[in-house]
């Protein structure tokens, strides 16, 4: 009740804020001293309903729905408190309560800079008063008790004590399916339980927990970075609003350039930190599957680094007076930053990328449906309504020049560069929204030249000058980088085997531009350190970019079983299975190989288990990291032995979704699940998902879809075939965010096998070289941000 009332007085205090900064916009005397009040009352109000969400979290108070349904005594402590965030509900309170706390930071900032405070901060709290609609007690309200509306509760959870109760017995449900019993947790069960004086704390003893997928370290750090990056997208947008409010386009550059290099800082950190978390995790072996709802957060980061070398553009050419050159660009980016993350919420939050995305929330009813179409509406309706408005005063004051050899035009072609980048991604993004979906290709194929141009660009517009260049004054100064280049990509090529054109012009690309970077910060070390941000963060993305190029051009990876006990050569290493070790109370299980290569021995464990939490069998991969390499082992199934017996002679294979194997002479492409609509299955019915996969032998095409049945836990696997290839395809195992596990049986191979009578593990083995660089490269990308904030922030004073 208490959190309730508090969001409340939050919202209704974030009004009265906004009325106030407007009436101080227009000069009411006193406005502005009590719209600050306004803010700080709805500050603490989020912060002390934050506290209190925490607090009920940690001591496992059940009676709150939201804490029920995702948290857990078996949790650890860190686990436990970011459950916080696990859910609709807690991901808008998180994100409001990071938003208060930046509109805090973005109050004393503003207050020292002139009339600024009251144009900004007034669009900066609206973004707040939305958020706190969002959980509000009508909608997706944390604080909403288990007992509002009837929910059924596994017995399990329920103190055992009480199931003898004679009042509890009209309560009592059986799932004819499962078998399972259910309490119907309801009003008047709440009512029953107080008059004889049995607590819900006591009653209901255990919560559902959290999705194993969930349960790692970085889930404690990941969204709450990704989330303040959110939160301060909204201060760019705020600015550039404060702008067309005041018609004035010279000042809010340098005022809001430290918050969008800010804003690019944090959202870039925490898109490769989920990055890495995939990597570690997931066991597909890759980083980045681009996912829709891992592209729409990439997509407002891609838009907010176009932002900054524009807004450089506009803010050098001030000096000669006006705006400068790009303000309706710079104005433009600005206020697209906010909506595509606004938009990123909606695909994320809204569950229409419910089969598209693992990271999809399911659907959170139609009132928050609409009202988050009606949150990116009206922040575009505020944003283009104001550039449309102001639109021919901006065209009077454009700014022409056409140098073709200048800084400015560089950088504002690289923006061009990245802004063709994220249209691609948007649009492959969003497919699903109209029935289709794209394959990887899509994007890997249509960003790659792209990739080259920016590689390229960021090395070039360093060394040109910002007014007119000679082509032979460039070419003196890119000597040492263009040679660098060169050699360093002749090595690539004929050491590390690098044929294909494109990946050689690629690595070209991101050679000269890391070359560049260390030639220019080298020389301006010894004077203004605090200039060398820019040059740290493009080495440290052309150090990303070729750690791509490795790692993603050149990894290799084979499918084996490790029989106990016997050693497999695999890529020069030799792995020897030497059985499992069960942990966190026998529900977890590691099996341990050894590798082996030029007499250096090391252990790594991949886990399997299955989830209690929805019956899965859960893989967690090893890694065996080194500085030029990955070596990576993801578990794919385990057999203790047996007797002899009859079986087809079949192969395994794995493949994510989007992608295409070998076999035989065929292409298998893995083209989506069928997933049914889950709001339409009742609880305890079994849940039936397909694997649509297309199988082509280069004359005919087939279409076929193995099946998955899973029902009280346990699954049941439906081949599919094709008569004509005399092949059966069956579900080996199916996983959320992991590749696909099938067996193919050749029926023109089926023979009498023996099995041997010591168990095996089967695993996918796979090098990764020079993967490391792309972590690396985000440690220095994300301290020539530090740098580069510093220095934008004292300059915003003078």
């Amino acid at each position: 009740m208490l959190g309730n009332i508090l969001l409340t007085l939050a919202f209704a205090a974030s009004l009265f804020t906004i009325a106030m900064y407007y009436f101080s916009y227009k000069n009411y005397e006193n406005a502005k001293t009590y719209a600050r009040i306004g803010y700080n009352v709805m500050s603490v109000a989020v912060f002390v309903a934050s506290v209190l969400l925490l607090y009920a979290i940690v001591t496992h108070q059940y009676q709150y729905k939201y804490v029920f349904n995702y948290s857990s005594s078996e949790l650890s402590t860190g686990l436990l408190m970011s459950t916080f965030y696990a859910g609709q509900e807690g991901s808008f309170m998180v994100w409001l309560l990071f938003s208060v706390i930046v509109g805090l930071a973005l109050l004393e900032y503003t207050s020292k800079r002139g009339n600024l405070e009251p144009r900004v901060m007034m669009i900066f709290t609206l973004s707040n008063a939305f958020l706190l609609l969002l959980v509000s007690p009508m909608l997706k309200n944390p604080f909403t008790y288990i007992w509002a509306d009837p929910t059924f509760i596994d017995v399990k959870n329920i103190n055992q004590s009480f199931l003898g109760l004679p009042f509890l017995r009209s309560f009592l449900f059986e799932d004819t399916n499962t078998g399972h019993g259910l309490v119907k947790m309801s009003k008047e069960l709440y009512s029953l339980l107080l008059a004889n004086g049995i607590s819900i704390d006591k009653f209901i003893v255990e919560g559902k927990g959290l999705n194993p997928l969930l349960q790692n370290f970085w889930m404690q750090i990941h969204p709450p970075i990704l989330f303040i990056g959110f939160a301060m997208s909204a201060v760019p947008f705020s600015f550039a609003f404060s702008s067309l409010l005041d018609n004035d386009y010279k000042d809010w550059v340098k005022q809001s350039l430290p918050w969008i290099l800010a804003t690019a800082m944090v959202l870039g950190l925490a898109i490769m930190l989920g990055g890495y978390w995939a990597y570690g995790v997931l066991g597909w072996g890759g980083w980045w599957g681009w996912d829709p709802v891992e592209n729409s957060s990439l997509v407002p980061w891609i838009i907010a680094v176009a932002l900054i070398h524009t807004m450089l553009v506009q803010k050098k050419t001030q000096a000669g007076g006006g705006i400068g050159r790009f303000g309706k660009t710079n104005l433009i980016l600005a206020i697209m930053t906010f909506l595509l993350v606004l938009y990123s919420t909606f695909l994320t939050r809204s569950g229409i990328l419910g089969d598209a995305s693992v990271h999809s929330f399911s659907e959170p009813g139609n009132l928050v449906y609409w009202l988050l179409i009606a949150f990116v509406g009206l922040f575009t309706l505020l944003g283009v309504g104001g550039i449309l408005y102001r639109w021919k005063y901006l065209e009077k004051h454009f700014q022409q020049k056409d140098d073709l050899l200048s800084r400015d035009l560089a950088l504002f072609t690289g923006s061009v560069a990245l802004i063709a980048a994220a249209i691609i991604i948007l649009v492959g993004t969003s497919a699903p929204i109209f029935g289709n979906a794209v394959d990887i290709s899509f994007y890997n194929e249509l960003t790659l030249p792209i990739g080259i141009i920016i590689g390229l660009l960021n090395g070039f517009s360093l060394l040109l000058k910002w007014n007119q260049n000679k082509g032979k004054d460039l070419l003196k100064r890119s000597t040492f980088s263009l040679s660098a280049a060169v050699i360093s990509t002749l090595l690539v090529v004929f050491v590390g085997g690098v044929y294909d054109l494109m990946l050689i012009i690629f690595t070209f690309a991101a050679m000269f531009a890391l070359f560049v970077n260390l030639e220019v910060a080298f020389k301006i070390i010894k004077g203004k350190k605090s200039f060398l941000g820019a040059y740290v963060a493009h080495a440290g993305l052309a150090l990303i970019l070729i750690g791509i190029i490795a790692s993603g051009g050149y990894s290799k990876s084979e499918q084996v079983k490790l029989y106990k006990g016997k050693a497999v050569n695999v890529f020069g290493y030799n792995l020897t299975f030497n059985g499992y070790a069960s942990f966190d109370n026998d529900k977890k299980f590691a099996f341990n190989v050894e590798v082996e290569k030029n007499g250096n021995r090391n252990v790594i464990s991949p886990v399997m288990f299955i989830s209690s939490f929805n019956g899965d069998l859960m893989r967690e991969p090893d890694i065996l990291t080194r500085l030029t390499k990955d070596f990576y082992i993801s578990p794919l199934g385990y057999e203790d032995g047996g007797n002899t017996e009859n079986k087809s002679v079949g192969k395994t294979i794995s493949i994510s979704k989007g992608e295409t194997a070998d076999f035989n002479n065929l292409k298998i492409t893995f083209q989506r699940y069928d997933v049914p609509d889950m709001s339409n299955i009742e609880a305890g019915s079994a849940i039936t998902v397909g694997a649509e996969l297309k199988v082509s032998d280069g004359k005919n095409t087939y279409l076929i879809e193995p099946k998955l049945v899973s029902k009280d836990g346990k699954r049941t696997f439906i081949p599919a075939s094709i008569p004509e290839l005399s092949l059966t395809f069956k579900i080996n195992n199916l996983s959320a965010g992991g590749p696909l596990s099938l067996n193919i049986i050749d029926a023109n191979a089926a023979e009498t096998t023996t099995l041997e009578q010591n168990e095996y593990l089967t695993v996918e083995a796979s090098v990764k070289p020079f993967i490391s660089l792309i972590w690396i490269g985000v440690i220095v990308v994300t301290f020539g941000f530090v740098i580069a904030v510093y220095r934008r922030r004292k300059e915003s004073l003078v």
